[in-house]
C-alpha cells in the first residue's frame, strides 16, 4: 500500500473544503433575512394590495417619513378621540320622559275653584287645600288635586281626568304640564299643573368590565356623569393608569384612558339612557418584529404610548443586526384628518395601509419618536443592516471551511 505523504494529506483537506464550497454557496442563496430589507419596504410605496378582509382590492400602500408635521397630526388625532368630542354630554334623566317611567301630577286651581272645588265631583279630602293672598288684603283658598302616580304606557301615553289621554313619551315634564294646563282651560279656573318624574324605568346605564360589580345604574335628574356611575359600580379593580373607559351610545363608540377622564373634567361626560360603560384593562398592544431586542406582542396602557417608549420596552434596536435607517411602523390608517395631514387624499372606507419610516441615524428622530403615538395593532419592524447579511455569509463560509478541514484531518 502506498504511504500517504504529509503534502498529500494537506491537499486532501483542501480538496474536501473545495468540495463543500457549492454547498456553502447554495446555503447563501437560501440565507434568510428575517423580513423585508429597507429597500424593499420603501419600494412598496404606491403598490396596490388587497387587505386581509378581502373587502378592498387595489388599495395603494403609502410610505410616509416621520417628521414634525406627522407628529403634530398624530397628536391631534389622539386629542380628537376624547369622549367629550365624540359623544358630547347626554340628556339629563327626567328631562325627557320615556315608556315605563312613573310620573306624579298635581293640579292647582285658583279660587273660586270651579272644577276641583269641594262642591265638585271630587272631594276636597282627595286633593287638599292651600291659601293664597287675596287682592283686598284677605285670604282666598286654592284647591290642589294630586293625581295617583301612573306609569307611561307602551304607547307613550298617560291619562288625566277631564283632559283624557296625553302624549308623554319623548316630551319633557314642562311640555306635558303646559299641554295639560292648556287643555284644562275653560274647565278649571286659572289652572296650574306641576308634573314630576317619580321613577325612571328607562333611564339606566350598564356598567361592565374591570369594575367591582357590574350593574345597571339608574339615572336621576341630578345628571350623573361617567365617574359617578363608575363609583356606583364600586370603582375599577385595576390601577387607574392601566384602565381605559369605553362608552357606547346610540351606535357610536369612544374610548379614553380613565386617568385622562379624571384629569380633564370636559371628558367626564353626562350619562344618557342606555349608555354602556366598559372598563378595560390594558386593551391595546403592538407587535415588534425584525432586528429589535425582543420580537413579541407587547400590551400597553390606555394612557397611550409613544414610539420612544415602545422601543424602550422591546430593548431598542439590535446593534449587531439593525439598520438604523430601517425603522418602520405598519398601520391601517382610518382617520380622515390624519390622512389629509400626511398628504393622502384618496382614503378608502376600510382604511389606507400606511408605512411610517423613521431614520434613527438622524438625531432629530429621537424627538419625533417622543411625540409619535403608537396605536393598537401597530407593527414595529426593524430591517437588517446590509452588513448583517455579509456577516451571515462569512459565518456560513467559515463553518464550511472548518468542516472541510475536519474531514480532511480524519482522512486516511
Amino acid at each position: 500500500m502506498m504511504k500517504q505523504t504529509k503534502g498529500g494529506r494537506a491537499g486532501g483537506r483542501i480538496w474536501a473544503g473545495v468540495a463543500l464550497l457549492p454547498l456553502a454557496l447554495a446555503g447563501c442563496a437560501q440565507m434568510g433575512a428575517g423580513g423585508p430589507r429597507t429597500g424593499a419596504v420603501t419600494a412598496a410605496d404606491g403598490r396596490a394590495i388587497t387587505l386581509n378582509d378581502g373587502a378592498q382590492a387595489g388599495v395603494n400602500i403609502r410610505v410616509v417619513p416621520v417628521d414634525a408635521a406627522v407628529v403634530r397630526a398624530s397628536s391631534a388625532q389622539v386629542a380628537a378621540q376624547g369622549l367629550g368630542r365624540v359623544l358630547g354630554d347626554g340628556v339629563v334623566a327626567g328631562s325627557v320622559i320615556g315608556r315605563g317611567d312613573v310620573v306624579d301630577i298635581s293640579v292647582w286651581e285658583a279660587p273660586p275653584a270651579v272644577l276641583f272645588g269641594s262642591g265638585g265631583e271630587w272631594r276636597a279630602a282627595a286633593y287638599g287645600t292651600g291659601t293664597l293672598a287675596g287682592g283686598a288684603g284677605g285670604l282666598a283658598t286654592a284647591t290642589r288635586a294630586s293625581l295617583p302616580e301612573q306609569m307611561v304606557d307602551a304607547g307613550g301615553m298617560i291619562t288625566v281626568p277631564f283632559v283624557g289621554p296625553v302624549v308623554a313619551a319623548g316630551r319633557t315634564p314642562q311640555q306635558i304640564a303646559a299641554d295639560i294646563t292648556r287643555r284644562l282651560g275653560g274647565k278649571a279656573h286659572d289652572p296650574q299643573v306641576m308634573l314630576r318624574v317619580v321613577r325612571n324605568a328607562t333611564a339606566n346605564v350598564t356598567v361592565v368590565g374591570e369594575v367591582a360589580s357590574s350593574a345597571r345604574i339608574g339615572l336621576t335628574a341630578r345628571g350623573e356623569r361617567l365617574l359617578d356611575v363608575l363609583a356606583a359600580a364600586g370603582g375599577v379593580r385595576q390601577p387607574v393608569g392601566k384602565v381605559t373607559v369605553q362608552v357606547s351610545r346610540a351606535g357610536r363608540v369612544a374610548a379614553m384612558p380613565l386617568e385622562a377622564v379624571i384629569r380633564d373634567p370636559a371628558q367626564n361626560i353626562r350619562m344618557q339612557a342606555d349608555d354602556v360603560v366598559t372598563a378595560l384593562y390594558q386593551p391595546y398592544s403592538f407587535t415588534a418584529l425584525g432586528a429589535t431586542g425582543t420580537n413579541a406582542e407587547v400590551a400597553f396602557e390606555g394612557t397611550g404610548l409613544t414610539l420612544a417608549q415602545a422601543l424602550g420596552r422591546i430593548g431598542g434596536l439590535r446593534d449587531d443586526r439593525a439598520n438604523p435607517r430601517g425603522l418602520f411602523i405598519f398601520r391601517i390608517e382610518r382617520d380622515p384628518a390624519l390622512l389629509a395631514a400626511i398628504g393622502v387624499a384618496d382614503g378608502a372606507p376600510g382604511g389606507v395601509p400606511v408605512i411610517y419610516r423613521l431614520d434613527m441615524s438622524d438625531p432629530a428622530s429621537l424627538f419625533w419618536a417622543q411625540g409619535f403615538a403608537v396605536q393598537h395593532r401597530d407593527v414595529i419592524y426593524v430591517s437588517n443592516a446590509p452588513a448583517a447579511d455579509l456577516q451571515k455569509f462569512v459565518g456560513l463560509v467559515s463553518q464550511v471551511a472548518v468542516t472541510g478541514l475536519t474531514i480532511g484531518s480524519v482522512a486516511p
